[in-house]
């Protein structure tokens, strides 16, 4: 910083400490904004760093108006019943001497009452903690609530969101972030609440796309008007509704804008469709989040960290000059070479076009590690749900046994987190997953072997991806490598912790040998990468 740059990557594995160093950079500015990930480093933050005030999810507060209506005193029996923030409403329209205006929740304070400390003494929990925080001088939030505010609240925050620096954590994952407030769905339940024929559309051309983006559009608008019109709701209006309707008019209009704005960006990926052939959904997402990330890194100072970044794909994707970007590639590893030791098996290539043969072989080789380690639990990953399933199907008796599936949506609605925890009552459980890649902590036993069954490629069958990949040839190979270098850290969380990582997909190969200047500095030991 001293020698002139104001955006800097850091490249650190886990156990460096890298929320420490942005704890250091947002106390030698005084004013700071943190961002990360989750809800689980974000609980991490708070723990090692006080002064950083949080600001979570309405998901995570009682509703003081639920729990009233249900005559509720409790906050623990009201969260354990649902009676949430996000379920309540903070504002709701009402007739008033014959006019309709909009009442705020009585136990939602002003964040000028905040700021003043002249709230009621019962008050909303999730605004308490989230106009703390934009009081204060150090808030940490993660991605969505963040650039919710970026995006859309700035002008009505500006009084608080004067921060001379934002540190971003996990900063690999801010594309990903960026396309939930640029990209937009399109669902059956919204083209059939809207009356429309799908019939009508062509589902990979993007001016029929837009087309029906408008006809949705014009639809809720339509029943706004006759709603409003309507006899009944006069004497008895439900403006639950009406507010309900009014959001999905806003959102299919603005997406009409984003993307006239710029139709050679975006893409319209292959509709998912049901068992019978019948269109669910499908997706137009921008290909490039370059021309919109300026919006997010609105502080003068910005610092990005993660155990796995790569300085030019990040800044190609980012829309920023490599040159005025500084970037800290940490040398080594703090934990011992000898505690996350990798084993790359090359056993067969497992791609769209591998045999049965060769997907068999492997998931024997699954079978053999499960036996040498037949008293520890573990972690297996690979790309898909039906590689899970084939695995299961496959697997000897004994290790089917031993298998969880875990997912971010599972049998019997079990969170991810449920499943966990019954994973560590079982002194032999193997967890087995394709979105466990990150975002997870399998520390000590745990987690004592990983077995990684077919290397992470992103979806090469999703339009955006094609298109992306020829936009920006380093993003296919970076994307991959990350999530690959996010697996090899799921089971090893600490100096003192160990275990053993097994490749069986000779892919990783391939991977590693387009991907040698993006590999972090930290993982060249233990990939055999420092030796002559």
């Amino acid at each position: 910083m001293k020698s002139g740059f104001k955006k800097i990557v850091i490249s650190a594995p886990t156990g460096v400490g890298k929320s420490l160093v942005g704890a250091t950079v947002s106390n030698y500015f005084d004013s700071s904004f943190t961002v990360t990930a989750s809800k689980n480093l974000q609980d991490q933050y708070i723990k090692d760093i006080p002064f950083l005030k949080p600001v979570k999810g309405k998901q995570n507060f009682p509703c003081l108006k639920l729990m009233a209506a249900e005559k509720v005193e409790n906050d623990r029996r009201a969260m354990r019943w649902g009676l949430t923030c996000d379920k309540g409403q903070c504002q709701e329209r009402v007739n008033r001497n014959g006019k309709e205006v909009v009442k705020v929740c009585d136990f939602k304070p002003t964040i000028k009452q905040i700021e003043d400390n002249t709230q009621d003494s019962v008050s909303c929990h999730y605004y308490l903690q989230k106009y703390d925080a934009l009081v204060s001088k150090h808030s940490l939030w993660n991605y969505h609530a963040f650039f919710t505010i970026m995006k859309f609240n700035k002008k009505l925050f500006e009084d608080y969101l004067d921060r001379k620096v934002t540190v971003f954590d996990e900063a690999h994952k801010i594309e990903d972030q960026i396309i939930q407030f640029v990209g937009f769905d399109i669902f059956a339940g919204q083209v059939d609440e809207c009356n429309l024929n799908t019939e009508k559309y062509n589902f990979t051309d993007l001016d029929s796309m837009i087309q029906l983006t408008d006809d949705i559009a014009f639809s809720y608008a339509k029943k706004i008007k006759d709603i409003k019109e309507s006899p009944v709701f006069q004497n008895n209006p439900d403006f639950e509704l009406i507010t309900g309707l009014e959001r999905r008019y806003d959102r299919a209009a603005q997406a009409k804008i984003d993307i006239i704005a710029d139709k050679d960006n975006f893409i319209v990926n292959d509709p998912v469709k049901d068992i019978n052939g019948n269109f669910r959904t499908i997706s137009v997402k921008p290909i490039d989040v370059s021309k919109f990330a300026h919006e997010f890194f609105d502080t003068e100072y910005q610092i990005f960290m993660s155990a796995t970044i790569d300085h030019s794909s990040f800044c190609e994707n980012m829309g920023l000059e490599k040159d005025d970007v500084a970037f800290v590639d940490t040398p080594k590893s703090p934990f011992p070479i000898e505690h996350r030791k990798i084993d790359l098996m090359n056993i067969r290539r497992l791609s769209y076009g591998s045999t049965e043969e060769d997907e068999l072989e492997v998931i024997k080789t699954i079978d053999r590690i499960l036996d040498e380690h037949s008293d520890e639990r573990g972690l297996i990953l690979t790309s898909s749900i039906p590689r899970c399933q084939k695995i299961i199907r496959y697997l000897s008796p004994k290790n089917t046994k031993r298998i969880r599936l875990c997912h971010s949506k599972n049998k019997d609605d079990k969170t991810q987190d449920e499943v966990i925890s019954e994973h560590s009552l079982d002194p032999t459980g193997v967890l087995l997953s394709s979105s466990l890649w990150e975002g997870v902590d399998l520390k000590d036993d745990l987690s004592r072997f990983q077995i990684i069954a077919k290397v992470p490629y992103p979806n090469y069958t999703e339009k955006r991806t094609k298109a992306k990949m020829n936009k920006f040839p380093l993003w296919y190979t970076s994307q991959t490598l990350t999530k690959l270098l996010q697996g090899f850290g799921r089971s090893i969380r600490s100096d003192k912790d160990w275990a053993k990582t097994y490749v069986l997909d000779t892919a990783v190969n391939n991977v590693f040998f387009k991907a040698q200047q993006m590999i972090p500095k930290a993982y060249h030991d233990v990939l055999g990468m420092d030796e002559p």
